[in-house]
């Protein structure tokens, strides 16, 4: 199964689609605000906002997959490369 097909059950998965709902409407409020030529400092704060908030998802799923998937995987002996596939996304997503 390649890395894109795995599926994992997500133990949060109503808080962080609810998370995601919330943001989805804060990008829904900035293009209004673009279309209304609102001041551009507004709207970057509010950029800025959803960016926190993705930021905010993204560490809660990963945190998710570290204390489920990566715990899991070290048990069952697979646990170097869940390491390495970890690793491998904290530096995505520090970039």
């Amino acid at each position: 199964m390649s890395e894109s097909t795995k599926k994992t059950v997500q133990p949060n998965k109503q808080q962080l689609l609810n998370r995601l709902k919330k943001i989805e409407g804060q990008v829904r409020g900035v293009h209004q605000m673009i279309e209304n030529d609102r001041y551009c400092v507004d709207v970057l704060h509010q950029i800025s906002a959803i960016q926190s908030a993705m930021n905010k998802v993204s560490l809660a799923l990963l945190e998710d997959h570290t204390h489920h998937c990566v715990v899991n995987a070290i048990k069952g002996q697979d646990g170097e490369a869940a390491i390495e596939e970890l690793m491998s996304v904290m530096r995505t997503m520090t970039k």
